[in-house]
C-alpha cells in the first residue's frame, strides 16, 4: 500500500464532497434536530407541564424499570418523575437515533465517491492515475469514515451540551452523558460507519447518479429504526453489554463487506463501463 497515494485520494474527495450542497444539506439539518430541537423540547416539556401529564406519558413507570437490567433502572433511583422523564427520553429512548449519523455521513461522502466522479467527468482520469487499485479503494473508504466518525462524535458533543443546559434547572448539576453512551460513541458509531462506508463505495461505483447511490446506501438505516423500534418498546435495551456485542457484530459485518469490496473492486471494470 502506497499511503501517499491513499492520503491524496482521500484529500482530493473530501475537498469535492464538501462543494456538494446535495451531500451537506441532510448532514447539517439531521445533526440538527436530533442534537438541538429534540433534547431541546423534551428538555423544557417536562418543566412546563403537570406532572399527571409525564405520568400519563411515561406510563407504567413501575413496569418500564422492572422490564430494565438492575444496571440501568438503578440509574433511577431517587429521582423525581420530572428527572426520570427526562433520563428516560434524553439518555435511553433517543439513543439508538444517534447511530443514523455515522452510517448517513459516510454515506453522504461514499454515494459522492465514484458517482460524483462520473457527474464531474473525471472518473476516467482518476481510473487511469498510476495507484493501485486497493490505494484508490482505501482512498475512498478513508475520505469517508473520517469525516462521518468526526462529524458524529461533534453531534454528540452538542448533544452532551444541550442536554445538560436544558436539563440543569431539574438536575442542579451535570448527569449526563450516562454510562451506555460511552461504547455507542466509542465502539459502535466508528463500526457503523465502515459498515456503511463498505457498502456505499461499491454501490457508488455501479449506479449513474448520486441521489440512486445515497437512497441505496441509505437502506442501511433500517437496522438503526430496528434498535429504536426495539428501545422503545422495552424490548432491547442498549445498555454497556449489549452495545459492546451488537458492536462486535457490525465490525465483523463490515470488516467482510470490506474484504469483498477489495476483492471484488476492479478499475478496469469502470474504464470498460466508460
Amino acid at each position: 500500500m502506497n499511503w501517499r497515494s491513499i492520503w491524496a485520494i482521500a484529500r482530493k474527495d473530501l475537498k469535492e464532497v464538501r462543494q456538494n450542497k446535495a451531500a451537506w444539506g441532510p448532514a447539517i439539518i439531521v445533526p440538527l434536530i436530533f442534537a438541538v430541537i429534540m433534547p431541546g423540547v423534551m428538555g423544557v416539556l417536562p418543566q412546563v407541564i403537570p406532572v399527571e401529564d409525564i405520568q400519563r406519558e411515561m406510563g407504567d413507570i413501575d413496569l418500564l424499570l422492572k422490564n430494565m437490567p438492575p444496571a440501568l433502572s438503578a440509574i433511577f433511583d431517587g429521582k423525581s418523575l420530572e428527572q426520570m422523564f427526562i433520563i428516560y427520553m434524553l439518555g435511553f429512548t433517543l439513543a439508538p437515533l444517534f447511530l443514523i449519523m455515522p452510517l448517513m455521513f459516510s454515506s453522504v461522502v461514499g454515494a459522492d465517491s465514484f458517482v460524483g466522479e462520473r457527474e464531474r467527468k473525471t472518473m476516467e482520469a482518476l481510473l487511469y492515475t498510476p495507484t493501485s487499485d486497493l490505494d484508490l479503494f482505501l482512498g475512498k473508504v478513508l475520505a469517508a469514515v473520517l469525516p462521518a466518525i468526526g462529524l458524529s462524535w461533534l453531534t454528540y458533543l452538542v448533544y452532551i451540551i444541550v442536554v445538560n443546559v436544558v436539563s440543569f434547572p431539574l438536575f442542579g448539576r451535570i448527569w449526563f452523558p450516562l454510562p451506555t453512551w460511552w461504547p455507542l460513541m466509542f465502539w459502535l458509531t466508528p463500526a457503523l460507519a465502515l459498515l456503511g462506508i463498505s457498502a456505499t463505495v461499491l454501490v457508488s461505483s455501479r449506479v449513474k447518479t448520486f441521489m440512486e447511490a445515497y437512497q441505496l446506501s441509505g437502506s442501511l438505516v433500517v437496522l438503526v429504526l430496528a434498535l429504536v423500534i426495539g428501545q422503545v418498546s422495552g424490548v432491547l435495551f442498549l445498555g454497556i453489554g449489549t452495545a459492546l456485542l451488537i458492536g462486535l457484530g457490525v465490525w465483523v459485518i463490515a470488516a467482510f463487506l470490506i474484504y469483498l469490496s477489495v476483492k471484488n473492486f476492479k478499475r478496469s471494470a469502470l474504464i470498460a463501463r466508460l
